[in-house]
């Protein structure tokens, strides 16, 4: 018997399909082995040593490894291929016992993708353990170790207890907090624009064409201040004839997007869906570890031969010759500390297209979709375009304006896929022309003044924040979903609308951190380690030194500080009913509190802001009731915002949350005779992917009744209940909606609006 070890059950699951029956597949659960969580467990006096040990959780798993083990003729270690997964085939053959049995007893397996040619391939080509990636695995957890074990307690003492410091996540922090003061310091500015609504004579395509230049001068995106220059430059227009002056065309190309890495994974999935970076990359481990994608931590944007090759294949038969390249196209990464060794990440096996699989979930299908139409497209023809410019004058050559637009004369790429853009891309998509020509005197519909502010830099959102993070060489592709995930859940940053902004606490550890650990939280120097990883892994550095010449200045200046910075104490402007002092501003799980002086006493009270919002939600909730008991509730705050506790707590613990009610109680229930008696409100919810706003019944899930629009009426509530009971009915019959046709919606011209508005 030979036993193979994979670190989850699926990937487990999936690759004994491929084996005979002389091999069992078992899986470790993940590390079996890890430092220990009671202490640093390094010993910084022998050269960093670190002490591993085995965790409760997985001594079970150990014993049921080991015993299978000593029965097997072999072992093989089928970790994933990169850093992580050496160390785990390391940490597996430390725990076992492997390393006293001869060589060829245990070897180490790696492939890209969970196939059964890939898996056969790779036995057929096992090899030892690459000991200069385990100890850049072991570099990097060392290092961060040493940074949160020893950072963090001075963080307590300085601010309050249970913050944390990482060397990634506080330079990823200091990102978000830059922005969020980026945007407090923009000065908003005022600016006008005049647009002429413009058509051929006796032609119905109305377009816009944009003031330009003015008596000789060009006129730049500031220069129209105000409304006042903007209805002069209108009084000057009046009578105006418009002739197309001058009228230049050209080709022009796009070429489409690489094939995925993990970052531009996580980005388009953000952009396309909504998804966070720790979703994406949960979904993408699910499709690897069933066979369907390649692996999903690489920045590699090479495809195997084999892939290409399908490509054209599939390109050729569902698309035509004309789609079809000549030669495969290649790309070459430019992002800071790519790795080329292995593949982008592609479906297995391109010829199984979305609507040809069946998943486990809408995730895995979109994420699936995404990834082949992306890998298909970078296989193809580009885009052609025809890009039209026309100069048109007014009054002569006084004023011009210039109207611009585009033709697709072959969409490529486009035919399948087209990126996503971020909020942050100021491009304009051009619109269609008609077909002009020189000294052609055009119709005048209209002359529009426009007014316009200029706008802050955006917040980051998952897109934007894994974007800036792989350009500065911060962290690799595993590190960037955890790390967007750690910031929230110790409390520095939260997401609105999708949006990351620090949090009061955030921004003072990082304004501490700059000041007085300014190594910890630069970019460059967080970058510097990283490359110095990559050199550990590539056999030209030595990780012991790496770590002594960062630890040594580092201790040092812990110990300095611990010394010299005081602890961060605020006094505020509130009286002490306790003792007549002004109370003290502290930070504790929820936020800021007020507590009194006198360290001694226990005595508490919110801050002036949060009790005028716990006054005014007391008085929205005064009807409220305990779910459980029936008493009245009290408005707290908990981590993620206000919600009701029963008054009787701790004896009763009831919880409601705090609706944002419509004023209408649910037709639904009303209509139900185990409901009516208690029916519930129609409040506003939102959609767990994007957020999207909709109304719904607060007896969910005993009542799933749903409306997409705010009732304005009680006529306008049984409207959506008889929809509602429509769409169950059809639902229990087995009736399939019909799906709206996807795709951009063609832009309305200014014709076809002016005919709505009549």
């Amino acid at each position: 018997m030979k036993l193979v070890i994979v670190e989850s059950p699926t990937k487990a699951k999936t690759i004994s399909k491929f084996l005979g029956k002389e091999y069992i597949v078992e899986s470790s659960y993940g590390h079996l082995r890890d430092l220990p969580k009671s202490k640093i467990g390094i010993d910084v006096k022998h050269d960093f040593t670190p002490t591993y040990v085995i965790p409760k959780k997985a001594t079970e798993v150990v014993e049921k490894l080991k015993a299978h083990a000593m029965k097997a003729a072999q072992v093989i270690l089928a970790t994933d291929e990169d850093r992580e997964g050496e160390a785990i085939a390391w940490h597996l053959e430390e725990a076992l016992d492997l390393k006293s049995r001869p060589k060829e007893e245990v070897e180490r397996i790696v492939f890209h993708e969970i196939t059964k040619d890939a898996i056969l391939e790779a036995l057929e080509h096992p090899r030892q353990i690459d000991m200069h990636l385990v100890d850049a695995q072991q570099a990097r957890r060392v290092l961060d170790r040493l940074v949160g074990y020893e950072l963090s307690p001075f963080l307590w003492r300085k601010i309050r207890y249970g913050l944390s410091a990482g060397r990634v996540q506080s330079v990823t922090v200091r990102l978000v907090v830059e922005r969020e003061r980026e945007i407090e310091k923009f000065n908003r500015e005022e600016y006008w624009t005049i647009e002429a609504k413009l058509s051929k004579q006796k032609n119905k395509q109305i377009f816009p064409a944009r003031l330009s230049a003015m008596d000789g001068k060009s006129i730049g995106k500031m220069d129209i201040k105000t409304e006042a220059q903007a209805g002069a430059i209108l009084k000057g227009l009046k009578g105006a004839e418009y002739i197309v002056k001058d009228l230049t065309k050209r080709d022009t190309s796009r070429t489409p997007a690489a094939p995925f890495t993990t970052s531009t994974l996580q980005q388009e999935a953000a952009r396309q869906f909504g998804f966070s970076a720790k979703q994406t990359m949960v979904i993408a481990q699910q499709l690897y570890e069933q066979g369907f994608i390649t692996y999903m931590r690489t920045d590699s944007l090479n495809l195997a031969a084999s892939a290409l090759t399908q490509a054209q294949i599939i390109i050729k038969e569902r698309y035509g010759a004309d789609y079809s390249l000549p030669a495969p196209r290649f790309y070459t990464n430019k992002s800071k500390g790519a790795q080329e060794a292995h593949e982008a990440i592609r479906p297995t096996n391109l010829s199984k297209t979305p609507a040809d699989e069946s998943f486990r979930d809408k995730g895995q299908e979109k994420l699936y979709s995404l990834i082949w139409k992306r890998t298909i497209a970078s296989q193809m023809q580009p885009a052609l375009f025809e890009q039209t410019s026309a100069t048109i004058s007014a009054h002569g050559d006084k004023y011009l304006f210039r109207a611009s637009g585009q033709v697709v004369t072959f969409d490529g790429f486009m035919k399948v896929y087209t990126e996503g853009k971020d909020e942050s891309d100021e491009s304009e998509e051009e619109g269609m022309l008609p077909a002009l020509l020189k000294d052609e005197k055009l119709d005048f519909h209209e002359l529009a003044p426009l007014q316009h502010f200029t706008e802050p830099p955006p917040r980051y959102t998952d897109a934007t924040l894994v974007k800036a993070l792989e350009a500065d060489g911060i962290g690799r592709p595993s590190t960037y979903a955890p790390t967007l995930s750690t910031i929230q859940d110790r409390g520095y940053v939260e997401k609105i609308d999708k949006k990351y902004r620090p949090t009061e606490i955030g921004i003072l550890v990082t304004d501490l951190l700059v000041e007085h650990f300014p190594e910890i939280v630069d970019i460059k120097f967080t970058a510097r380690i990283e490359e110095e990883f990559d050199e550990i892994a590539e056999g030209k550095a030595k990780w012991v030194p790496v770590i002594k010449e960062f630890y040594g200045p580092f201790k040092k200046n812990l110990k300095e500080k611990e010394a010299s910075v005081e602890k961060q104490v605020e006094v505020s402007t509130t009286p002490c009913l306790h003792c007549g002092e002004m109370m003290l501003i502290k930070f504790g799980r929820n936020g800021k509190f007020l507590a009194c002086p006198d360290p001694l006493s226990k005595i508490t009270l919110p801050m002036p802001e949060e009790a005028a919002k716990i006054k005014e939600l007391t008085e929205k909730t005064k009807d409220e009731r305990c779910p459980i008991c029936g008493k009245d509730m009290k408005v707290r705050r908990g981590r993620f915002g206000f919600f009701l506790g029963c008054m009787d707590y701790p004896k009763c613990k009831g919880l409601s949350k705090i609706w944002d009610k419509t004023g209408f109680k649910c037709p639904h229930c009303l209509a139900s005779p185990e409901r009516r008696e208690k029916p519930g409100d129609v409040v506003l919810k939102k959609s767990r992917g994007r957020g999207k706003p909709f109304y719904a019944c607060t007896r969910y899930p005993e009542c799933m009744f749903i409306m997409n629009n705010k009732p304005e009426s009680e006529a306008a509530l049984q409207e959506a209940l008889v929809v509602y009971l429509k769409k169950e009915e059809d639902k229990k019959n087995g009736v399939v909606p019909e799906k709206k046709p996807r795709g951009k919606k063609k832009k309305a011209t200014s014709e076809e609006v002016a005919q709505d508005n009549n």
